[in-house]
């Protein structure tokens, strides 16, 4: 059975030839998650199988519950061949987007679907671990108002801000762990990933927001079938993911992709990093913000200045993009400044990386042509043309969700290796 190997180590009891047909199993899971409904030749082709083995191998898995049969594929001559899929709630993960203000979270199956729906909540990340007792709390009352089998609950993925290292599951910009208060010193050995699993008693995974959305775009996305491939989230910071040669890249120590800490402006604002001049100081969320507080104060004209004292001290990105979008001169300039800022640090990367494509996700890609005509226009400015030109910049389809749909791809591939290397 596929489900005790999952979250315990069942693989121990099996002999060599129960241990290679496990083995088989998991991959030919993990290849219908990330892939979708194949043929029992495209198992064959994949796994250099013959049709019989795999074939028995597709009835156990039916038998267990975890696939089904989900329509017909393209015939080659002849009768069309059965797709296999992996069935619906055969599986499921808790997927936490924990933001600066906010945290959303929902449980997924195996396939993608919403089973509880999206449930945002007013949890602001810790610098320490402050957070994690209403975190439990929220997540505890989710999985159990969604009616699921706990049983089949594989794993609980987190993405959040900060320099994360999903290596040694820790994070040192927030949930710190040696920031622990007093009630939790006795863990204070312990990684964040292992405090977390003792608090949930399930997997727990933890991943940058960024690199977590980076992924998403990589599996469901337009990074599909790509190998070369940035993605930038334009949030109150701007992040970057690194697909390259085919793969997620994390750096030695799980930090590569801080993209908003370049430096930019000689002797320019000073960035929370501690740093002056950052990107993030002029192409970004907080900058868009500061930018549109100074104007109105300034007395620019704009429908920006109908806001009260209190709305201009905590004015939002999507309140310059409303305005924009409402034919707003003042709000459209500032926009398009950030776009130039953002196209020039987009043109270093592409001379970095030569990608073959670029994926604007985040609050600020929701500007669209107000964010990326100036950003192209920066890019043509700044880059070498032959570095350019094969380089395309899209925005993201899957639109405010690719958090929550990386969470779930991280706990699903994880869970996957871990099995893959105890059946070897």
């Amino acid at each position: 059975m596929i489900y005790p190997s999952i979250v315990s180590n069942y693989t121990n009891s099996l002999n060599t030839i129960e241990r290679k047909k496990h083995l088989q199993k998991i991959k030919i899971i993990k290849h219908l998650y990330v892939k979708g409904a194949k043929t029992n030749t495209d198992i064959c082709s994949r796994f250099n199988i013959s049709s019989p083995t795999s074939m028995s191998l597709l009835n156990e898995l039916t038998a267990e519950g975890l696939v089904e049969k989900q329509g017909q594929g393209k015939s080659v001559g002849g009768r069309k061949p059965d797709l296999y899929g992996l069935k619906d709630n055969s599986l499921f993960v808790l997927s936490i987007e924990m933001e600066r203000y906010k945290t959303r979270m929902a449980i997924l199956d195996n396939n993608n679907n919403i089973i509880s729906g999206i449930c945002t909540y007013p949890l602001k990340i810790s610098k320490d671990l402050s957070a994690i007792e209403q975190l439990y709390e929220h997540a505890n009352a989710l999985i159990v108002s969604s009616g699921i089998n706990a049983d089949k609950l594989v794993g609980i993925g987190i993405s959040m801000p900060g320099l994360v290292t999903p290596k040694q599951g820790n994070n040192y910009s927030f949930l710190m762990t040696q920031h622990a208060p007093e009630s939790a010193k006795q863990h204070a050995h312990l990684s964040l990933q292992q405090i977390l699993e003792k608090k949930f008693n399930k997997h727990v995974y933890i991943q940058n927001d960024v690199k977590s959305v980076a992924l998403a775009e990589f599996r469901f996305g337009l990074a599909q079938n790509r190998k070369d491939v940035l993605v930038i989230s334009m949030d109150w910071g701007i992040g970057l993911g690194i697909i390259m040669d085919g793969k997620l890249r994390n750096g030695s120590s799980g930090f590569a992709g801080e993209f908003g800490h370049i430096p930019l402006v000689e002797n320019g604002a000073l960035c929370h990093c501690g740093k002056r001049g950052c990107l993030e100081t002029v192409a970004s969320g907080l900058a868009l913000a500061r930018m549109a507080r100074e104007g109105i104060r300034a007395g620019k004209v704009s429908i920006l200045n109908q806001l009260s004292e209190q709305e201009i001290d905590h004015i939002e990105p999507q309140m310059i993009i409303d305005a924009a979008n409402k034919g707003d001169q003042y709000a459209i300039s500032i926009l398009s400044e950030v776009g130039i800022n953002l196209g020039k640090g987009i043109a270093i990367l592409i001379q970095l990386f030569n990608p073959e494509l670029i994926i604007l996700g985040g609050k600020i890609a929701e500007a669209k042509q107000f964010i990326t005509t100036p950003i192209q226009h920066s890019v043509n400015t700044y880059c070498m043309t032959q570095l350019r030109e094969p380089a395309s910049i899209a925005l993201s389809k899957l639109g405010k969700d690719a958090g929550i749909l990386g969470s779930v791809a991280t706990v699903m591939e994880n869970i996957f290796e871990t099995q893959i290397e105890l059946a070897r």
